[in-house]
């Protein structure tokens, strides 16, 4: 049976922090759903109601473009060892790039990772829990370096121009508002 809440609890909370990998999900108002998985030590529970995480380079930045048209958002976490949970974050997204004002901020709470894009923060409306009963368990056994690896070989100038090639246009073609010149203004 599912549970609603208002906020995190410290228990939703441990829980997050002990899963190895996330889900989140965006749409625009018109076009594709994104389900993306997350993992590596990205994410932070920040306060009961605001959640985030550091959004690394990928091949696409949907998240970012949908977030920008509509900030709804659902994230999901579930347990894949021990006791079986679901847990999702239903609430309004938000994006923080590095030329914004608060980016100095929340940049404090993540670990420095190649790549980095964004921070994506959520603002928690609504906690749900249900079973998990159906989520089969798997034993984790390591993070993969493929990412880290990669955007090492690329550097921040092949990080930039892999950008400008794949990162500011969703795939329905919404404009993702991420910014290529750090000294270029956001808007």
């Amino acid at each position: 049976m599912a549970k609603f809440f208002e906020s995190l609890s410290e228990a939703h909370q441990r829980f997050i922090a002990a899963q190895k990998v996330f889900f989140t999900a965006t749409a625009p108002e018109a076009g594709r759903i994104n389900l993306s998985p997350k993992g590596m030590d990205t994410f932070r529970c920040l306060d009961a109601r605001t959640v985030g995480y550091l959004d690394l380079t990928g091949s696409g930045n949907e998240t970012a473009a949908h977030l920008r048209q509509n900030g709804r958002m659902t994230m999901m976490f579930c347990s894949f060892e021990g006791e079986p949970l679901i847990l999702r974050l239903y609430g309004r997204g938000a994006v923080v790039g590095p030329t914004d004002g608060g980016w100095t901020t929340w940049r404090g709470h993540f670990p420095p990772l190649p790549g980095e894009r964004q921070i994506i923060l959520l603002h928690v409306e609504t906690v749900q829990t249900s079973c998990g009963y159906g989520v089969p368990l798997y034993a984790f056994v390591e993070e993969r370096s493929e990412l880290r690896d990669w955007a090492e070989r690329k550097g921040e100038a092949g990080i930039r121009r892999y950008w400008a090639q794949k990162n500011l246009r969703s795939i329905d073609g919404l404009p993702t508002g991420l910014v290529l010149d750090p000294a270029e203004p956001k808007g």
